[in-house]
């Protein structure tokens, strides 16, 4: 996926998608689809999400007449087919007129990720300052979708916001947009079981620890992606060794406890960690060629201060289920699939890894009737 900071490096024309997309949640991928439709390419052949590559390459041969450009310039000139682009605000504009931070339930990374796995090419984030902000319903249409995007249509749910003191409406837009030849579509609210999907819904399923409302709304489980750093390595010493999740300042932690996860695993360079699961008779599971086996795994992870010794900052830390390796400088990426239980302050350490082996049998109980 292409991502840039400034309309001027997009890729051109493209298909917009319009919103802040924090969770890329159920509702903001009913706003993706109708992008993703308009920058289909007549004549080239269904591709997987990470086709961004094939399809620049259709850009380049299309234009291949043209001798005399590079491939990057070629890219960033005029052609028949929009590009499929997710179009946000940074800061989100709440925070720059607060001056709050907002915690993020899908940080830059983990927005790529999801956007380029529903077939989203690029993502265009608008720094949001006064210029920005200043800027009237008809202002922004034509200096942003107009001349800086080019956009050939544009995607946004139907209480979406814009303009100056959110004077504009989606009929706004709408209006605004169709005397410049750019059709808008206009997605109707989403609703799961009654209940209208939004970031700030999910927000507080998962403070409540309401797990399965949160994994419902978002259409997937949510997830914790961070990097193993050395901690006080106490649950080695209680045989229930820990990798230290060190994540993103701005990511959103759900309540305070024990859940249920899944662990996957990759390295800074994107390739996977390798390691050894455990089999039931204890023996360490390796590839047949001999290599270990990448993480795929089930664990415990706990969100908290860690009472019982005192701790005085919020950690996450996961223990991986059968798992024997060096974790230190992988990144981790943890699924939240169930709640637990409250973090708790324990007697002693003795009744703390009495608890935790209860957790490690929860886990186990619950990915055996999953399985």
């Amino acid at each position: 996926m292409w991502v840039t900071s400034s309309p001027d490096t997009a890729l051109k024309p493209t298909a917009v998608a319009l919103g802040n997309f924090d969770g890329v949640h159920r509702g903001h991928q009913q706003v993706v689809k109708p992008i993703l439709k308009a920058s289909d390419v007549p004549g080239v052949p269904t591709l997987p999400p990470s086709s961004l590559h094939r399809r620049l390459e259709y850009h380049w041969q299309s234009q291949s007449e043209d001798t005399g450009r590079s491939p990057e310039t070629k890219i960033l000139s005029s052609n028949e087919h929009p590009i499929a682009t997710v179009v946000t605000f940074n800061p989100h504009p709440r925070e720059f007129f607060t001056g709050q931070r907002r915690g993020l339930l899908t940080p830059r990374p983990e927005k790529v990720r999801q956007l380029e796995a529903l077939g989203v090419e690029q993502l265009v984030l608008l720094p949001f300052d006064r210029e920005l902000a200043a800027l009237s319903p008809q202002q922004f249409v034509e200096k942003i979708l107009v001349g800086q995007l080019r956009a050939q249509s544009v995607s946004v749910g139907e209480d979406f916001r814009f303009g100056c003191q959110r004077a504009g409406t989606g009929a706004d837009l709408k209006a605004i947009a169709h005397s410049y030849g750019i059709n808008v579509t206009l997605v109707p609210l989403q609703t799961c079981e009654g209940e209208r999907i939004s970031s700030s819904v999910i927000r507080q399923a998962l403070q409540e620890g309401d797990l399965e409302q949160a994994n419902r709304l978002l259409g997937r489980p949510y997830t914790l992606t961070g990097l193993v750093v050395k901690g006080q390595q106490l649950g080695r010493t209680i045989g229930f060794p820990t990798a230290n999740l060190q994540l993103p300042s701005e990511k959103f932690l759900p309540r305070q406890g024990v859940y249920c996860v899944r662990v996957y695993s990759e390295t800074e360079d994107g390739s996977e960690a390798t390691g050894q699961t455990e089999t039931g008779n204890g023996e360490a599971k390796v590839a047949a060629d001999g290599c270990s086996l990448p993480i795929e795994g089930i664990g415990v992870m706990n969100i908290g201060n860690r009472p019982t010794v005192d701790g005085t900052t919020s950690t996450v830390e996961v223990h991986l289920l059968d798992w024997v390796g060096d974790l230190y400088g992988k990144t981790l990426t943890v699924t939240l699939e169930q709640f637990l239980r409250p973090e708790q302050k324990f007697a002693s350490l003795d009744a703390l890894k009495t608890q935790i082996q209860v957790d490690c049998e929860a886990a186990r109980a619950l990915f055996r009737t999953e399985d």
